[in-house]
């Protein structure tokens, strides 16, 4: 479809009047962005769902448009008042409860990592993990458990496995005894705890941290 037939298309079926081949095609350039009814539209005119055209989406409100969820939808689903929702989708930070941060994953359908960065839990989940795997990983289970709606024996045997991998990295150090087998396991060891949540999320997926 030509830019054209696609703004026709916005205008004749939503009504948005004001949309032009120009329109159409500076968003397509990424020069503008369509709001949240204009992406929802133009994804109705080009048969597809809005998540489609958005690509990846990383934040509340880019998850809620990508499901095609209304506002008032989410906040009914995670059982907020809608201008308290209003008010963190805006400032893109979620303020709800734990009953609530549960409800909101299972309304807009978040996966765990999605889950985690939408309620700005990933620094402090970030720096719990690294703590576990580099002191008693024992003491951590309840606090990492408290952020992520996941069941206790699943975090336990992820900070085990993580644990066992980051030690096994930084005994190299002992054995090899100093020199450049030292600095490489030191390296390995910096390397593990800067990519601390990718190997998490790939053992709590099931794969190999």
């Amino acid at each position: 479809m030509a830019h054209g037939h696609v703004a026709y298309g916005m205008r004749a079926s939503y009504g948005l009047a004001y949309v032009t081949a120009d329109t159409i095609a500076a968003w397509e350039r990424g020069l503008s962005s369509p709001t949240s009814a204009e992406l929802t539209a133009l994804a109705a005119t080009l048969w597809c769902s809005p998540g489609e055209l958005m690509g990846a989406a990383r934040t509340l409100r880019e998850h809620r448009i990508a499901r095609g969820l209304a506002p008032e939808d989410v906040a009914r689903g995670a059982g907020v008042e809608i201008q308290a929702y209003l008010r963190m989708e805006e400032t893109d930070t979620w303020r709800g409860n734990e009953r609530q941060s549960t409800a909101l994953a299972e309304v807009l359908s978040l996966s765990v990592p999605d889950f985690v960065t939408v309620t700005g839990r990933a620094e402090q989940l970030a720096e719990l993990l690294r703590s576990a795997v580099s002191t008693r990983w024992q003491g951590y289970v309840r606090p990492v458990s408290k952020l992520l709606p996941l069941e206790k024996r699943h975090v336990e045997g992820v900070l085990r496995q993580m644990h066992e991998d980051y030690q096994s990295r930084m005994a190299r150090t002992l054995s090899w005894g100093g020199g450049a087998g030292s600095d490489a396991s030191g390296e390995a060891g910096r390397d593990y705890l800067e990519r601390i949540l990718e190997h998490f999320w790939s053992l709590v997926r099931g794969g190999r941290g």
